[in-house]
């Protein structure tokens, strides 16, 4: 018994540690944006690429290996995932230009994104007694380790330079992968008949690039044309996956769960929110206020510390209340914070600034578990995996959205006249979760908490 337990453990530590090679590479690299700035010649807008290239991959990559995991085996593509990003991670720090670190790191978002589906997977069909808990030491321990990455980055900038952030995925990847070999069962060979949506990604990342050249362009008048065109792709995107036996998107599924759909709404909100934060603060003290890698990453610690410190009280509240409170305390967190950094001025102190990002950081514990809670509540336990999907996909619409944010607001200068223009836009977004939170909760229909 004592032995199953072992292997149990180091089942969710193998699939833990490549869990956090996604969040952890998507923000620690925003330490390292003014000195690849200076590298390759780069404006933030050329910059915001990076995030947005990175985030795309991922949103189209883990539906896709999701399905080849089941139809090739789970521990293959976990294992095939941490070898590409390995690869990515030796060859990053070797680039000869932009272009080729932007593959580097498609490739590495590519082999993140095996990793997540097929651990989930393994998890989900191995560990049987307290599957919950397991779950959900897996989902936090992936959502702070994002609040983390620029402090890391920081430290790690600062002595070894931006190739740093590559190379210390090596020892994460070796535990994983020694682990994963050692305790993951072996896949079966089982016929599994399914079919992947090869037109139906083809449009939803043209849908995607679209907006997001539209919202880039948006700072230098607009190219509304791209308004148009993005309308038009969303409505024939819809129509094309209702069609769909196996859709990449399953409108079906949002269609019939409204309640859910404006989860998934308020989920990209506060992505937006909380990467614009997670990229933009970095740049604006490294430029503005001319901090270097070490004491930007400090700084954040505000923000990742606090995110830890209320994660635990907020899973208490969440299992105690349900998620009303918890997610009405975290929009208001948001706002607050927001109209904090809007008092911020370049020669000003920055108490009120540190301060501002702790209740940022509350704010992103009580957003991830709260909005988590909520939508369990809303679904079957056979749903539980799409709308796990789909929650993901939302993330990582959100984040890319959260860099043309930035694009536009620093992409020609970067002062606390651009931090207040930020600040006030991710307020306004926040004034919209807390509109979304009080519809959502007109349904009073509150589950036992996923992380009971």
């Amino acid at each position: 018994m004592e032995q199953s337990e072992k292997k149990r453990r180091l089942l969710i530590i193998a699939v833990a540690l490549g869990f956090i090679l996604n969040p952890l590479n998507t923000t620690m690299i925003s330490v390292a944006f003014s000195r690849l700035q200076d590298d390759f010649g780069l404006s933030f807008a050329d910059i915001s690429w990076l995030i947005s290239t990175y985030y795309l991959a991922s949103a189209i990559g883990q539906p896709v290996l999701g399905k080849l995991s089941d139809m090739f085996g789970r521990k293959r593509m976990f294992i095939l995932g941490l070898l590409l990003v390995t690869a990515s991670s030796m060859l990053a720090p070797l680039s000869p230009g932009f272009h080729w670190l932007l593959a580097f790191r498609f490739v590495q978002a590519i082999g993140t994104s095996a990793v997540f589906p097929s651990g989930m997977s393994i998890i989900r069909s191995v560990v049987t007694e307290n599957q919950a808990r397991a779950l959900g030491i897996l989902s936090v321990f992936s959502s702070t380790s994002a609040a983390f990455g620029p402090s890391i980055g920081g430290f790690l900038i600062h002595y070894g330079d931006w190739p740093a952030i590559f190379l210390i995925n090596f020892p994460v990847i070796l535990v994983s992968l020694i682990l994963a070999v050692k305790v993951m069962p072996a896949d079966t060979q089982q016929p599994v008949n399914m079919k992947i949506d090869s037109w139906g990604i083809v449009q939803f990342s043209l849908l995607v690039l679209v907006w997001l050249l539209f919202l880039l362009s948006v700072s230098s008048g607009g190219q509304w044309w791209l308004l148009g065109a993005g309308m038009a792709l969303g409505y024939l995107f819809y129509r094309f996956e209702l069609r769909q036996p196996q859709p990449f998107i399953d409108v079906h599924f949002l269609k019939s769960n409204p309640h859910v759909t404006l989860i998934y709404i308020q989920n990209i909100l506060v992505n937006i929110v909380f990467y614009s934060v997670t990229f933009g603060i970095p740049m604006y003290l490294q430029t503005a206020r001319h901090f270097d890698t070490q004491e930007t990453g400090l700084s954040m610690l505000f923000l990742s510390g606090f995110a830890v410190l209320i994660t635990p009280l907020a899973a208490r509240w969440l299992d105690a209340k349900g998620s009303r409170y918890p997610l009405f305390i975290g929009t208001l967190t948001v706002i607050l914070g927001m109209l904090l950094l809007m008092t911020v001025q370049d020669g000003s102190g920055l108490t009120w600034f540190f301060v501002a990002l702790s209740f940022l950081g509350m704010s992103t514990g009580l957003n991830n578990l709260g909005l988590q809670t909520a939508l369990y509540s809303f679904v079957s336990m056979e749903e539980t995996g799409i709308a796990s999907g789909l929650l993901m996909t939302s993330r990582y619409i959100g984040t890319i959205f959260s860099s043309s944010l930035l694009g536009n607001v620093f992409g020609t200068e970067i002062a606390s006249k651009e931090l207040h223009a930020m600040a006030l836009i991710c307020a306004v977004i926040g004034g919209l979760m807390l509109i979304l939170t009080v519809r959502l909760h007109r349904v009073k229909r509150e589950a036992p908490s996923f992380f009971r």
